[in-house]
């Protein structure tokens, strides 16, 4: 095999191609070709058209819409069922304590996180396109709704439709504010989903990629920060009010610190405990993951023993441990979320859509391009929408795709929806008969949970050595990604970083690389001459390229790169000229004075000593121009081409210049005027601008930018920069003859 690759790259370094065709410009290449004819569709026949049904095309969006109708029917029960029935299982079995940890998250009773790991993974069996990501509760998701909740709803205050009223810490004012901000993060979801559906419908899924992966990374970094601070108080068994909105880390950490002499023993004991064991977990399934036929369920058998012990030796009379507590038995009743709370929420629910959408859709993208199939990004947004819109009216909150669930879905065998449908099977015989047997569960057990799982979005603090070596705009990215995040709080955070990656796109348009090229000797290849010692440039010829493309924020800059590197500027050119012309015009001045002054001497002068006051007055006296007088009707513009070539610096003997325009994308009409004046400048300076490699959309902009005229012809512009230099090539030397 080896060798048949090092005999393959053998064969390519051998082969040649010989070519022999003419010079190409574009106008000689457009009347070679012949334009397809192309019918404009009026806007009422794209309609009639988009709106014509036919059977074949409503089997389509009936598949689109329901991409369970097309792969159920050939799924193969044999070859399937059973690694999905083991990844379902096991993917369950971590839902569960999940699902009650992030319910804390969420500021909601445990058992929201259930309904919220039962409903939205049913429904996206159905209208999901990836075969492997878990849906569910999510740490960063389930953070950003516990702020809204808690910004809604303070714990010192409960507001009742427009009114808010201080009330004491009892049973009553505790469950009138549990169910206030069950509401808001309920509604939340409603909003959230109605934005992802309306986004999805609209074929909006390209938003995601505004979200880049550095932007991405150091959110879920930060998002990772703020959760760890707000299990602290769990794990340490403090009261501590919970903060949100901008520094509220900080206010975390300080509030943690003060009490910290009230720390439960106890309660921190089963949480240090519950730590260690769930690392040790991770560590075996990680080290021993190709011989472990499942991972070990660590998660589920920690809170199994903490419920256990709990409930066995009574923690929560004895030693003041805090529980889950209550979780009532069976499905609620659907009911409609609190529409006024909508307007207050509407910018919390944009960044909870993207968030989410980018975070499924990335994971998607990853086992889709693993496995060998493709994901629909509209509909994946289309199915978290239903997911969370119709999950709402049944309590439950925003969802996505977990990492963690969706990693040990796919390694467990899960070969498609299938293993999430019996992962939410599980959820609902817990709900339905058996929940009640988490209520003595410890809170810190789950804190522990949460805080094992932050392990792997702690790593991503790798990221700054990672992204310092490659790319340091990226890492920037990550770092005001990070840091505002960190401490604006999330959502604030999200908007600033997309802001600051939108000013690095701009920012580098207006700062792209200049380069001036060279040819490869006996090629029609052409590299940077400052990188390559083999590149050489033609002689009265330059190459210059921008890997930009040429719009109004940075027309100034590419003109100036182009007089920098190319070592041509004509104004200055044109003034040292002008100058050269004064001075010149001075000098004939004083030569026509001194023949003036010696003709009135030679009047004077007798007629026996003409000849030698002639010759004595002119020994006398300096003619400057060249040492002869010049004619009495000499004019300003006699200028000797020796005179003009004293004041004219020597890179302005180039007679041809070369725009390589193959990275230029795009071109304004501010773009189309600088262009235009740099052709007409460098014409006045005796330079030819050429343009070469122009694409087809460059070309049509630019014709609808009345571009080409009489001075400015498509016989200007080149299909190759090979056949632009030959092209000048031709003309320097028919310059060359002409002189």
């Amino acid at each position: 095999m080896e060798h048949a690759e090092v005999d393959e790259v053998c064969l390519e370094q051998t082969q040649k191609y010989c070519v022999e065709r003419p010079i190409y410009n574009q106008e000689l290449l457009e009347g070679q070709l012949h334009r397809r004819e192309r019918t404009p569709q009026a806007l009422r026949q794209k309609i009639a058209h988009s709106c014509r049904c036919s059977s074949k095309k409503a089997k389509s969006h009936l598949y689109s819409f329901l991409p369970i109708l097309k792969w159920l029917p050939h799924y193969r029960v044999r070859e399937y069922l059973l690694g999905d029935i083991i990844s379902g299982i096991s993917t369950g079995v971590m839902q569960l304590p999940q699902g009650l940890a992030y319910a804390m998250l969420a500021s909601v009773p445990p058992v929201f996180g259930l309904y919220s790991s039962f409903y939205p993974v049913f429904l996206y069996t159905i209208f999901g396109t990836s075969k492997h990501i878990s849906i569910g509760t999510f740490a960063v998701i389930s953070m950003m709704i516990g702020g809204v909740a808690l910004r809604e709803v303070p714990d010192e205050v409960i507001s009742i439709g427009y009114n808010s009223t201080n009330v004491t810490d009892t049973p009553e004012y505790y469950n009138d504010r549990v169910a206030k901000r069950v509401q808001v993060a309920v509604t939340l979801a409603l909003l959230t989903g109605i934005i992802q559906l309306c986004l999805g419908l609209l074929r909006f899924g390209f938003v995601a990629i505004y979200l880049t992966e550095p932007l991405v990374r150091g959110f879920t970094t930060a998002a990772a920060v703020h959760v760890f601070t707000s299990q602290l108080k769990y794990l340490f068994g403090i009261k501590t009010p919970r903060y949100s909105g901008p520094l509220s880390v900080i206010y975390s950490i300080a509030a943690v610190l003060s009490n910290i002499t009230m720390t439960n023993t106890a309660t921190l004991v089963i949480g240090l405990t519950c730590i260690v064991l769930l690392f040790i977990g991770k560590e075996i399934n990680l080290r021993f993951k190709k011989q472990l036929p499942v991972p070990i369920p660590m998660e589920i058998i920690v809170v199994i023993i903490g419920t256990g012990v709990s409930a066995g030796m009574n923690l929560n009379k004895s030693y003041k441990v805090d529980v889950v507590g209550n979780i009532p038995q069976g499905l609620r009743p659907p009911a409609v979320p609190e529409i006024q709370l909508i307007p207050a929420i509407f910018v919390d629910a944009i960044a909870i859509a993207i968030v989410g959408f980018s975070m499924a859709v990335s994971m998607a993208k990853i086992f889709a391009l693993k496995h060998g199939y493709t994901i629909n990004g509209n509909q994946e947004l289309i199915a978290l929408g239903i997911c969370n819109s119709v999950g709402s009216f049944f309590q439950s909150f925003s969802v996505t795709c977990s990492m963690s669930r969706s990693l040990v879905q796919e390694s467990t065998g899960g070969k498609t929806q299938i293993a999430g449908t019996l992962s939410s099977v599980m959820v609902l015989v817990v709900i339905v008969a058996i929940g009640y047997l988490f209520e003595p569960l410890p809170q810190t057990v789950l804190a522990a949970i949460v805080m094992v799982n932050l392990k792997g979005m702690f790593k991503q603090f790798g990221d700054v050595t990672h992204f310092w070596r490659t790319s340091r705009i990226e890492l920037a990215i990550w770092v005001v990604a990070f840091v505002a995040s960190l401490f604006l709080g999330l959502d604030y955070g999200l908007l600033t970083a997309v802001a600051f990656a939108m000013i690095t796109v701009i920012y580098r348009t207006q700062s792209p690389q200049y380069r001036i090229l060279g040819q490869i000797p006996d090629t029609d290849i052409y590299c940077n001459v400052e990188e390559y010692e083999e590149v050489k440039e033609y002689p009265g010829i330059k190459i210059f390229q921008a890997n930009a493309s040429l719009y109004f924020a940075n027309s100034e800059s590419y003109t100036s790169a182009l007089k920098k590197k190319t070592g041509v500027d004509p104004c200055a050119i044109l003034a040292a000229r002008k100058k050269a012309r004064k001075r010149h015009a001075r000098e004939i001045k004083a030569a026509n004075k001194l023949k003036k002054q010696a003709v009135l001497k030679l009047v004077k002068s007798s007629t026996n000593d003409v000849e030698a006051n002639v010759k004595h007055e002119i020994a006398d006296d300096e003619l400057p121009v060249n040492g002869k007088f010049a004619s009495a009707d000499a004019s300003v513009q006699d200028t000797s081409p020796d005179e003009h070539e004293h004041f004219v610096e020597p890179q302005a003997s180039i007679h041809s210049l070369i725009l390589d325009f193959a990275p230029v994308n795009f071109v304004d009409s501010v773009g189309a005027k600088t262009l235009k004046s740099i052709i007409k400048e460098y014409k006045e300076v005796g330079v030819c601008v050429c343009i070469a490699s122009c694409s087809g959309p460059v070309m049509n902009e630019l014709t609808r930018l009345n571009f080409f005229d009489n001075t400015v012809t498509r016989e200007l512009l080149f299909h190759s920069i090979h056949d632009a230099v030959l092209a000048c090539q031709v003309k320097g030397r028919s310059a060359s003859q002409a002189d």
